[in-house]
């Protein structure tokens, strides 16, 4: 009877034991977990320039965050950038946080570290009871280079008379690579490209004034490189003003009725003029948004010149509209709208060919709202021109083609009240007059002479 007491204490017992120590051995189990903590740096960069903010996250989902050490490690020297040891919730809770954000101010000179390579090394180690309570460890290391010294940019280019609304050339060299460079013009900004010269630190930038801008426009270069580091370079530039035709456009009923049903834009059901009210959204919002798709289409360029020398015209054409042209719509005796025309329109017999007014390569072939039928070719280094209400094509896109070739036929598609060519030149991201492009002389002395003479000193 005794014997049997015994076992089943001894039973009542081990069953004890094991309620009290499951429970423990899976707590001691789960914080003896053994993954490390997570270390994340939002944007990476390889430089480190003269004030740079780091922001780095730390995490651990299980055992929570336990300490974060970031330091730069230069010419075998360490320099501690961060220390933070985060606070408990208790030895079977882990840690408070198991995500911590850090935002860390770099500024190499004030911390006595010259430029050069660096390692920039992260520990991260969590509440994790592994290594005798002491925690995951994780390590992360980055090669850096600490730069805090400004590129030198240097403008070649002596002489720059750019009129308003017109084109010209600006050289330069740089000193090292650069994220981004190029010529400011009041608040655009015209990037330079390399690949023309042997020399990969020339950079070559058209720059133009739009038809607003005139004397007093802010003109410099400037460059940025890898690590945030800028620069600027005033040169000498002339700006000669000019004043642009005011014209007055009727627009009849017999004009809205022929073209307003190729344009599938909707006017109120309400409206009294539904006509007029079309042509209005057609003139003002659909404008707006082919003028954003043809310079979305001119974002990318080829860094090759292909043109060369003076741009040709329609042949045996008349000018019917200048460039930028201030235009006033008036409909029934009243003023209803009014628009700027970015472009040249020219008029020869119905259906005559167009040539391509220079080489280029087609980078756009289709249908563009107000201005129809269109092509647009890239003439490389950002210059591209335009050709537009054309009737039919003779190119496709991807085709490089040669000066004189026909790349289709004038028409009056698009907002066109009658048979002609509209003719642009794009730079970068704004219409320039093409005439000045017509004119070898100008060419000479504003383009080409500029680029030989670089060329032939470098």
């Amino acid at each position: 009877m005794k014997t049997v007491k015994k076992i089943i204490k001894s039973r009542f017992i081990l069953l004890v034991c094991i309620i009290i120590l499951l429970p423990v051995a899976w707590i001691v189990m789960g914080k003896l977990e053994g993954k490390k903590p997570s270390i994340l740096i939002a944007s990476p960069a390889q430089y480190i320039g003269k004030t740079q903010t780091l922001s780095v996250t730390v995490s651990d989902a299980q055992s929570g965050v336990r300490k974060v050490w970031i330091g730069l490690v230069k010419d075998g020297k360490e320099t501690v950038l961060l220390q933070k040891h985060l606070s408990s919730a208790g030895i079977i809770s882990g840690g408070e946080k198991h995500e911590a954000s850090f935002n860390i101010k770099i500024e190499p000179e004030d911390l006595g570290i010259t430029d050069g390579k660096a390692i920039l090394r992260m520990v991260a180690k969590d509440f994790s009871w592994r290594s005798w309570l002491s925690g995951n460890t994780a390590y992360l290391e980055k090669d850096v280079i600490i730069d805090t010294k400004p590129p030198d940019l240097d403008v070649l280019t002596k002489i720059h008379n750019v009129s308003q609304g017109g084109t010209g050339l600006v050289i330069y060299r740089l000193s090292e690579p650069c994220l981004n460079s190029g010529v400011a013009v009041g608040e655009n900004f015209f990037p330079g490209y390399t690949g023309y010269f042997k020399d990969k630190n020339l950079f070559m930038a058209f720059i133009t004034l739009n038809y607003k801008q005139g004397p007093g426009t802010n003109i410099f270069a400037k460059a940025t490189d890898f690590a945030g580091n800028n620069t600027r370079a005033g040169f000498p530039y002339y700006i000669k003003k000019r004043k642009f035709k005011k014209v007055i456009i009727k627009i009849s009923d017999k004009f809205l009725n022929w073209k307003m049903p190729e344009f599938n834009v909707d006017v109120s059901p309400d409206s009294e003029t539904p006509m007029v009210d079309k042509f209005l959204k057609v003139n003002r919002d659909l404008r707006n948004s082919n003028g954003r798709q043809l310079f979305e289409m001119v974002s990318e360029t080829d860094k090759k010149l292909y043109w060369n020398g003076a741009f040709s015209r329609l042949p045996n054409s008349a000018r019917k509209a200048n460039f930028a042209d201030h235009r006033k719509y008036k409909y029934k005796d009243h003023i209803i709208d009014q628009q700027v025309h970015l472009g040249l329109d020219l008029a020869s017999v119905a259906h005559s060919p167009v040539p391509a007014s220079n080489n280029g390569k087609v980078v756009f072939t289709g249908n563009l709202g107000i201005y129809g039928k269109t092509v647009v070719l890239d003439h490389g280094f950002g210059l591209f021109s335009t050709y537009s209400h054309l009737s039919a094509f003779d190119v496709k896109q991807g085709q490089v083609i040669s000066k004189g070739e026909a790349i289709g036929r004038t028409g009056s598609t698009g907002l066109a009240g009658g048979d002609h060519l509209h003719f642009g030149i794009i730079v970068h991201n704004t219409f320039v007059n093409p005439v000045e492009w017509w004119d070898a002389t100008w060419i000479k002395n504003n383009i080409s002479t500029k680029i030989e003479t670089i060329k032939s000193l470098h």
